[in-house]
Formats: C-alpha cells, structure tokens, sequence
C-alpha cells in the first residue's frame, strides 16, 4: 500500500504541472522551463533539436498551459519563491540530478532560486533573456520605469485580453513576422486572467539582482540582439553578477528568441549542455554570436 501511495503521489505532480520527458536517455538532462503568459508549447520548435542530444523534461507551471488548475494558489504563486517550488517538487518527483536547468525571461530567476536551494539537483543553468529587475533603479536599467510598469499592471488589470493582444507582440519583436505576436497573443488569451494578474505581479515587481551573485554553477546567459523587454545593459548586468557565466548574444530580435531563432537558440542550448564548442557562442559581454535568425 505505501508503494501505491508513493505512485499516485508522482502521478499527482507529473498532471498538475503536465510534465513530459523526451529525447536520449543517455543524453544531459535539459529541463525547460517556460515564462509568464506562455507553457511548454513555446519550447515546440527547440526542443525536438535539443532531444536528438540531451534528455528534455517539459512542464508547465501551474496557472499555465495544461497544468491542473485546481492546484493554484494565489498567496503560493504570488512571488518567484512559488513557482520555485514548483521545479523543484518535479525534480524530486522525477529524481532528477545534474539538470541543466533552463529558464525564459522571468523563469531564468525562478531557476536562479530554484538551484540556491538545492544545487546538488543542478548541473547548469541557462537564462534565457533573463531581467533580475525590469524596473529602473539608480545605474541600474532594467528598461522600464516604475510608471510604465505600474500602467502595464492597471492595463492587464482592467482588459486582459486587450492587452494581451497589443503587448504580446511588442514583446516579441520582429513585425515582420506577425505570426510570432499571434501564437504568444494566443498562449496569453489561454491564460486564466486572474493567474495571469498574479503571475504579472511576481514577474515585473521581482528583483533578484542580489541572488544572482551567489550562482555558483556555470552559466550560460542567452540575449538577443535587440530586445524590447530585457535590452543588452541587462544581460551584461546578469553575466557580471555571476562568476562563472558566459553571455551569448544572438543575431536575432525579440525577447522569445525560441520561435524567432529556434535553431540558433537550441544549438546554444546543446551546445552548452553537452559541453560542446557551438558557433552560436562567444565568452565576452560584447560580441555577437554568428547565429543568424531563422524561421519557424
């Protein structure tokens, strides 16, 4: 009876956070971990390419995509600590070891939080357009001020559709490519509004500038070369703050650089986990990686 117990227990937290496994069972675990207003699906045109080398664990955090929303908790999903605690209940569960944990826009910190408390569960870390902070502050830009901020969250408060639909192409990029604004504006109209109000708040409010110095895994920083949402004095902020990172800037626009780069972005990913020499890569602040964007 207990070892039945223990089985519904995992079953339990693979459907509430609609786990999946694929790829090489010999392979570096890569574990992806999506962003606000978006679930696994964004990984779609990265992770077949990643699996042909590494092990790949999807989820979605719970309040998003196909997780169970019955586990949803305002006061537990109200700030990062939250959905840490999410990926670390599913490496338990999985009992997962060296993760090369990979992490978009506000779920690179999630990671960040994630491994300070149980770095033997990590291997790596990849931020993927991360921003420890969005707000201005000092010397510090993280690209917006408190006002644009503030007027973000009243906009998504009082028509969330509506401003999904005008937002999630900004955060994009690329207008040459509607068809990106469209499938994130459509990831963010699945959204529940009133877990996507909460998870607004975590993600914009947030300011994890002081953990990123205790990152003591190696560090793979992925930007783009022009974003909206985290521009380059962020990434160079984030490689700064952690010893031993390296920061990759990729020939392409838009803060989802895995639907407008998908290729560049998983041989960043690959490359990295396996400890393989990638062209996409370069180990200083400054340079521009050789990958060229490409079409999904």
């Amino acid at each position: 009876m207990p070892e039945a117990g223990e089985k519904m227990k995992r079953m339990d937290i693979r459907t509430r956070n609609n786990v999946t496994v694929t790829g090489r069972s010999d392979g570096p675990l890569v574990m992806l971990a999506h962003g606000f207003g978006c679930d696994q699906q964004l990984w779609r045109l990265v992770a077949p390419t990643v699996a042909e080398r590494c092990r790949v664990v999807l989820f979605d955090f719970v309040g998003s995509g196909r997780s169970d929303p019955a586990a949803w908790q305002e006061e537990r999903y109200a700030t990062l600590d939250g959905y840490a605690d999410d990926v670390l209940e599913i490496c338990r569960d999985l009992d997962l070891r060296d993760v090369v944990f990979v992490g978009h826009s506000v779920s690179a910190m999630t990671g960040v939080l994630a491994a300070a408390r149980e770095p033997a569960r990590f291997a790596k870390l990849v931020l993927l357009t991360p921003s420890p902070r969005y707000i201005d502050d000092g010397d510090y830009r993280g690209g917006f001020s408190r006002e644009d901020i503030e007027e973000l969250l009243e906009s998504l408060d009082s028509n969330y559709l509506g401003w999904s639909a005008e937002v999630a192409p900004m955060i994009v990029g690329n207008p040459d490519r509607p068809e990106l604004g469209a499938e994130l504006t459509n990831s963010f109209c699945r959204t529940d509004p009133r877990m996507a109000r909460v998870f607004a708040r975590a993600t914009f409010l947030s300011d994890n500038r002081a953990d990123l110095p205790g990152v003591a895994l190696p560090t793979l920083v992925i930007e783009t070369a022009q974003d909206s949402m985290a521009p380059r004095e962020v990434g160079a902020f984030v490689h700064s703050r952690i010893a031993d990172s390296r920061l990759v800037t990729l020939d392409a626009t838009g803060h989802c650089p895995q639907l407008s780069a998908p290729r560049a972005t998983a041989e960043a990913i690959t490359s990295f986990a396996t400890g393989a020499t990638g062209t996409t890569e370069t180990d200083t602040s400054t340079g521009i990686g050789t990958a060229e964007s490409d079409a999904s």
